[in-house]
């Protein structure tokens, strides 16, 4: 397992990591298989989007902050509840198959970790599995 660092510098962040994930399946030296993306962090998620456009991560983020605001009637103590239900939501890992060296995504997407209790430092645990 390899585990890639993350910095976020604002309570709610989308951070794409599209060229640090091939880089480490470069690394790999893995032609053929699956890469595993993991979050380990109860208030963070991960997706696969546009990333051609930038106002894209916006539209998620102002959604999900219309949909989860932060304050309201939340019976967790640490003032974070929003942080986990839209980390629920978003969900904490994927799996892109690998094919001659390269992630396999479409046209337009990228892989990108979302931040919602920052700006915090943390990790995307990576896993190559060969074919």
């Amino acid at each position: 397992m390899i585990e890639l660092p993350v910095k976020t510098h604002t309570k709610t962040e989308i951070v794409d990591i599209t060229k640090e994930v091939q880089e480490i399946v470069d690394k790999s030296k893995i032609k053929n298989g699956l890469c595993c993306l993991y979050i380990p962090h109860t208030t963070a998620g991960i997706i696969i989007n546009e990333n051609a456009d930038p106002t894209v991560k916006e539209d998620i983020i102002n959604m999900l902050n219309k949909l989860v605001p932060f304050t309201a009637n939340y019976q967790h103590t640490e003032g974070n509840a929003f942080a986990h239900i839209k980390s629920s939501i978003v969900g904490n890992s994927k799996i892109i198959f690998i094919e001659n060296g390269e992630i396999k995504l479409g046209t337009w997407q990228g892989i990108f970790f979302c931040e919602f209790d920052g700006p915090r430092s943390r990790y995307v645990w990576i896993k190559i599995i060969p074919a």
